[in-house]
Parts: C-alpha cells; sequence; structure tokens
C-alpha cells in the first residue's frame, strides 16, 4: 500500500468518528424506541383501576392491531387526518408556488423582496399552540368575529364554530396553511433561483409564452424540491396533534370528526395502554412509508 492510499484511508476514518455522536444519538433516540414499541404492540400491557392495578405484560400476537381495526375507529381518524392535511395542503402548495415565481422573476422588479421573504415566513417561527388559543379566542362564542358578525347585523345569535365540522375542519387546515406556506415559498424560491437562466433566455428567443416557460421548464426542474415538500408535508400532517388538540380541548369535536391518528394515540399513551399505543404507532409507521412511496412513485415516473 503506497503513501497515497494510507492517506485516503486516514481521511475515511475520520469521517467514520465524526459520525459517531448522530449514530449513537439515533440509536439511543430512534432506533431503541421504534424496536420497543414494535415489542410493545405485540402484548397486552395497561394499568387499570385508575393506574393502580399493572395487567401484562403478557403475549397476545395480533390481538391489539384487531382491536384498533374493530372497535378503535383508527380508519375513522386516519380520514379526518388526511381531511385537513389536504384543506391546509392544496392551497399552501399552490399559494407557495405563486409566490415563488413572482420572488424568482426578475422582471416583475418587486421592490422590497428580502422584505416579503421574511414576513410571509415568519407564521413557521410562532408556535403551533400560540396560533391555535388565538384562532379559539377568535371564533369563541363571545369571541371578536362573533361579535363583529352580530355589529353588522349578519347574525342574530353567537354562532357556535365548534359545533360545526365544516368550520371547525376549515379553521384546522387554515392554521396549518397559515404556518407552512412560508416555509414552503422558500423552498421552492431557493429550487427556481437554481435553474439554469440560459434555460429561460433560449426559451424566450423561440417565442415560448410565460404560461409555457413555467409548465415545461420550471415545474419539471422543480420535480426534486416538489417530491420533498410533498412527503415532508405528508409526514407532518399525519403527525398533526397540536393544532386539533388545542382548539378542540382534545375532544376532537364535533362528534371525533376532528380526532387525528395522533390525538388517538395521545389518548391511549395517556391511559397507559402501552398495548394498543404500540399497535397504533406501528400502523402509523407503516401508513406514512406506504404513503410516501406512492407520492415519490407517482412524482418520479418518466415523462
Amino acid at each position: 500500500m503506497n503513501s497515497k492510499s494510507k492517506n485516503i484511508v486516514k481521511y475515511n476514518r475520520w469521517g467514520y468518528i465524526f459520525l459517531i455522536p448522530f449514530v449513537v444519538v439515533f440509536i439511543i433516540f430512534q432506533l431503541v424506541p421504534l424496536v420497543t414499541t414494535i415489542y410493545n404492540s405485540f402484548f397486552e400491557h395497561y394499568f387499570a383501576m385508575g393506574g393502580i392495578k399493572e395487567v401484562g405484560p403478557k403475549y397476545i400476537g395480533f390481538e391489539n392491531f384487531k382491536t384498533i381495526f374493530t372497535k378503535g375507529d383508527i380508519m375513522v381518524y386516519f380520514k379526518n387526518t388526511m381531511i385537513m392535511w389536504v384543506l391546509g395542503f392544496i392551497p399552501q402548495i399552490l399559494v407557495a408556488i405563486l409566490l415563488a415565481y413572482w420572488f424568482a422573476d426578475p422582471s416583475l422588479k418587486i421592490k422590497g423582496r428580502a422584505f416579503f421573504q421574511s414576513v410571509i415566513y415568519m407564521p413557521n417561527l410562532i408556535m403551533a399552540s400560540a396560533f391555535a388559543m388565538l384562532f379559539f379566542s377568535l371564533f369563541a362564542l363571545t369571541g371578536p368575529i362573533n361579535g363583529m358578525a352580530k355589529g353588522l347585523g349578519l347574525i342574530k345569535e353567537s354562532y357556535d364554530f365548534m359545533a360545526n365540522t365544516g368550520w371547525t375542519r376549515g379553521i384546522i387546515a387554515f392554521i396549518n396553511f397559515l404556518m407552512w406556506f412560508g416555509n414552503t415559498t422558500i423552498l421552492l424560491l431557493a429550487g427556481m433561483l437554481g435553474i439554469d437562466t440560459s434555460l429561460y433566455e433560449a426559451a424566450e428567443v423561440d417565442g415560448a409564452t410565460s404560461s409555457q416557460v413555467f409548465f415545461k421548464i420550471t415545474l419539471p426542474l422543480l420535480r426534486p424540491i416538489l417530491i420533498y415538500v410533498m412527503i415532508t408535508s405528508l409526514i407532518g400532517g399525519l403527525q398533526m396533534f397540536d393544532v386539533p388538540q388545542i382548539f378542540t380541548n382534545g375532544s376532537g369535536g364535533p362528534a371525533r370528526t376532528t380526532m387525528t391518528l395522533i390525538m388517538y394515540l395521545n389518548k391511549n399513551l395517556f391511559s397507559k395502554n402501552y398495548g394498543i399505543g404500540g399497535a397504533i404507532s406501528v400502523v402509523m409507521f407503516l401508513i406514512t412509508g406506504v404513503l410516501s412511496m406512492i407520492v415519490f412513485r407517482f412524482n418520479t415516473k418518466k415523462d
């Protein structure tokens, strides 16, 4: 082995050394809890009599999974989660693409571009719980929305927005849209600014319209960023918890139509039903993996 190859081996060794902290943290805080959760999903293990009496752990195979599908309404909560995610994601991606395209187009000459980019990102820095409490206060029976509506003569009595499924889901979706559209805009803008300007110049010389440039050049080259945004947003949507939890005071109302998968999981973990909680976590892990793979495969099809 010559001196050059020895130096390469030493350099690679330092790379592995720098990876050790990440590997240790990953094993302790992610891999071990994941394996433990899968293990617990096959056992009956909960606390009865108000947490005084411990039952189990007792191996019961796939009984926990049968329970959550036959008695736990997990598919209902999955549908609730997906409806609120879609209601928030569709306007989020449309508005983000439009804003990113405006910011990336030098011909528009938008004044104060950096200021507006900072402003639209600011809602992402505010805690979700603060947003949920704000909108809960706004749409309460004695809140300013009802007050203004009565002042304008639109309604005679206060309207209970939290008792209407459409309004409750819509408000939760709007909160998620408001929190994340700025982050999505910045990601898409970074992708658009990375596109070679010579492609746009060539299209302009060929007489392409602005819509043709957008759909034939910008969007196809943005596909990797769009895939990343869709998958990360999907994973975040499946983990939706804090906004509906606070906005509905943990009830998932009205009639559990805003109860999400994580809220359902939290109720079982709060009651210390580790077996059912583990089964729900495993099902969520599988759902997330399958949906992410579908999104990835759908967006990477060859034209």
